[in-house]
């Protein structure tokens, strides 16, 4: 009796083993991961120093904002330097974004600025509720990566082109041009990017001399740069791909928007794929 019920059992394990098998996707999290390079070594700033003299000059220092700022300003600089970003503005915004680090999104996700999924992200995703239950933020593996994709953000969308024509020095048109475009609904949302700039003085990390922190990431890096750019000869042409803007293409060839509307003779920022633009005459 025993055996029969065994070969039962068997017969029924083949006949399901020979079935169609459905492939279980978990639609909250596929895990589909995007390839996130290993961070690269950065130069000191004198983080450690520059807060240990503001905690001395000034009391009443939040202790935890002080560490984030230890933690985080060299990848502040570095992006500074690579998009045309303020440190003071990268700095300010992941310390009231992601509160010092210490919010759920940056602990388990390493998010630090609160971006969400949007329909172009085909990273690994988490769930959060925010402005609406179960909003898709995503989730990458280095905090270095979150910074970088902060500054991706904003130099690959059109409607923050017109914060890379203020001065990289001018934290307060930065956090005003932030509002503007949209980047955040809070309408007191610069006074408190300005507020943190003011009172840790993030301002001095856009102070830092471009020069002497480019050799030395090649030094660390065995001769890796962090910015790379494309010679552009005279009579150049750029071939306008899906996903490219007046911004994107000034950016790869260290070009001004300006001069690329002049040179090709354009009256607004719109630009259309295949479309040649003159890159130096």
């Amino acid at each position: 009796m025993k055996l029969k019920i065994i070969f039962s059992c068997l017969f029924l394990l083949i006949l399901s083993g020979c079935g169609t098998k459905k492939r279980v996707v978990n639609t909250k999290n596929p895990g589909v991961k995007i390839l996130e390079s290993k961070p690269i070594d950065l130069p000191s700033v004198n983080a450690m120093r520059f807060t240990r003299k503001l905690a001395r000059k000034k009391s009443g220092l939040n202790k935890k904002t002080l560490s984030y700022i230890r933690k985080y300003a060299a990848i502040a600089v570095k992006e500074m330097y690579e998009y045309k970003i303020p440190a003071s503005i990268t700095l300010a915004q992941g310390i009231l974004e992601s509160g010092n680090g210490e919010s759920g999104l940056a602990l388990k996700s390493n998010n630090h600025f609160g971006i969400k999924c949007h329909r172009q992200w085909t990273g690994e995703r988490v769930y959060h509720d925010d402005d609406e239950k179960g909003e898709c933020f995503r989730k990458y593996q280095y905090p270095e990566t979150s910074y970088n994709d902060h500054s991706l953000f904003l130099t690959q969308r059109s409607r923050y082109a017109f914060l890379f024509g203020y001065n990289i020095k001018n934290y307060k048109k930065w956090a005003y041009g932030l509002r503007k475009a949209g980047y955040a609904t809070d309408r007191k949302y610069p006074s408190k990017l300005i507020k943190i700039i003011k009172k840790y003085h993030l301002y001095e990390f856009d102070e830092i001399k471009k020069g002497g922190y480019a050799r030395e990431i090649r030094k660390l890096n065995k001769g890796r740069h962090f910015e790379k750019r494309d010679i552009v000869k005279k009579g150049s042409y750029h071939r306008v791909k899906k996903g490219d803007t007046l911004y994107s293409i000034s950016r790869k060839y260290s070009i001004s928007v300006a001069n690329l509307k002049a040179i090709n003779n354009l009256s607004s920022t719109i630009i259309a794929i295949g479309q040649k633009l003159l890159l130096k005459k």
